[in-house]
């Protein structure tokens, strides 16, 4: 049987490729991937109880009545399924989240706010996908939202000019992590799970940008470190240029200071800042 399963995945692969050709086609692509995805959870369901049925015997001496290798295959194809539906939900965002962190976005952007009824529509649309995997598409949305904003953040696309503007930019910050924060209980309501700390992340980065006295910044900085140890100078670099008012002396200060630390890492911290590349900016760059 795990012949047809695997015919099944590539089947679905070349259907998400023909999606991605013309997004137009196939006619209710998004429908058609939640049955994909669903019929995954059906089949592992029925495989049990047809296991059940037919193999009295092995079931009696305790034998396992899933497959692995069906189960892996099967649960390979749902993840692929809800990976292709979340890459939709990204094309549409793109757009909003390249005004984050800009002139446009400090002055009243409305970006977030689009993102989120974005999100929301499409996970209206996700509501018929099975709960274990609906369960995982959301932890994994609300991840990537928080990482996509970071990720705003260290590029470099605005520089606060005055202490007024990091005010506002902090406050701001904050308010739309709560904005998030929101969204994403609403969308895991009933699955169990608290992921708060994902916007707490962007909390956090909003104290070291809202923070008055400059004088301040190595410790409010190596708070940061500490909780979040996948931070890396470029990020550092990339946060104190988006500050506007440290001094090239005070940034590469901060930055050997907390080289020579020596941060003890929690078994149970979920890297969020390595995937988070600052682009074409090195560390020499940034101090300048």
């Amino acid at each position: 049987m795990w012949v047809v399963f695997l015919r099944y995945k590539d089947e679905a692969q070349l259907y998400k490729e023909e999606h991605l050709r013309n997004r137009q086609h196939p006619h209710c692509y998004v429908q058609y991937m939640i049955a994909i995805i669903n019929n995954c959870q059906t089949f592992k369901e029925s495989i049990v109880s047809l296991k059940r049925k037919y193999l009295k015997n092995e079931v009696e001496e305790g034998v396992s009545l899933s497959q692995p290798s069906m189960d892996g295959i099967l649960d390979a194809i749902a993840k692929e399924g809800c990976s292709s539906l979340l890459e939709e939900v990204f094309l549409d965002l793109e757009q909003h989240l390249s005004e984050l962190m800009t002139r446009k976005w400090l002055l009243g952007s409305n970006a977030v706010d689009i993102i989120c009824v974005t999100v929301e529509d499409y996970f209206n649309d996700f509501a018929k996908i099975k709960k274990p995997y609906k369960k995982r598409m959301t932890a994994e949305a609300h991840r990537r939202v928080v990482v996509e904003y970071l990720r705003a953040v260290m590029q470099k696309r605005i520089s606060f000019r005055s202490p007024e503007e990091r005010k506002e930019g902090a406050e701001r910050m904050v308010r739309e992590a709560e904005q998030l924060r929101f969204l994403f209980r609403k969308l895991a309501s009933g699955f169990g799970e608290d992921a708060d700390g994902y916007c707490d992340t962007i909390i956090a980065v909003a104290e070291v940008i809202k923070l008055t006295d400059p004088s301040l910044l190595y410790l409010e900085v190596s708070t940061l470190v500490s909780k979040y140890p996948d931070i890396r100078d470029d990020h550092i670099g990339a946060l104190l240029a988006l500050r506007g008012d440290a001094s090239r002396d005070m940034k590469q200060t901060i930055i050997e200071t907390l080289e020579q630390g020596n941060t003890q890492v929690n078994p149970n911290y979920v890297p969020i800042f390595r995937e988070i590349i600052v682009p074409s900016l090195n560390v020499a760059k940034l101090l300048k």
